[in-house]
């Protein structure tokens, strides 16, 4: 019987996701804000556009700081390949200044 169950599938520890047409579309970020408290990570992603003074959150994940861990280290898995395919990401020094316009017009008062 110990036989039978090692040429078996382990059925049991697959998890079929399911992928909507509407979600699988996505949403463009160009901002990520990240707040927490002792149970809970809150990542808002939001989208500015350019001239625009008001920035939408378009999307709000809520994860536990456990998953917040496997998150972060997911991430950087990922990175490290990318960058091993496609070369460094550059990154700028310059930090956003609020409020951001994109060279559009800035009002007065």
């Amino acid at each position: 019987m110990a036989e039978e169950n090692k040429n078996k599938p382990q059925a049991q520890n697959q998890i079929n996701i399911e992928l909507s047409e509407e979600i699988a579309e996505g949403i463009y970020s160009n901002l990520a804000m990240i707040a927490h408290s002792n149970s809970e990570f809150v990542i808002d992603f939001i989208r500015l556009m350019p001239g625009v003074p008001k920035a939408k959150v378009k999307s709000r994940i809520v994860i536990t700081p456990e998953h917040a861990k496997r998150f972060l280290l997911a991430l950087k898995d990922n990175i490290e390949k990318y960058e091993n395919s496609f070369g460094a990401i550059k990154r700028t020094e310059d930090l956003p200044k609020f409020p951001m316009n994109f060279g559009g017009t800035v009002g007065e008062a």
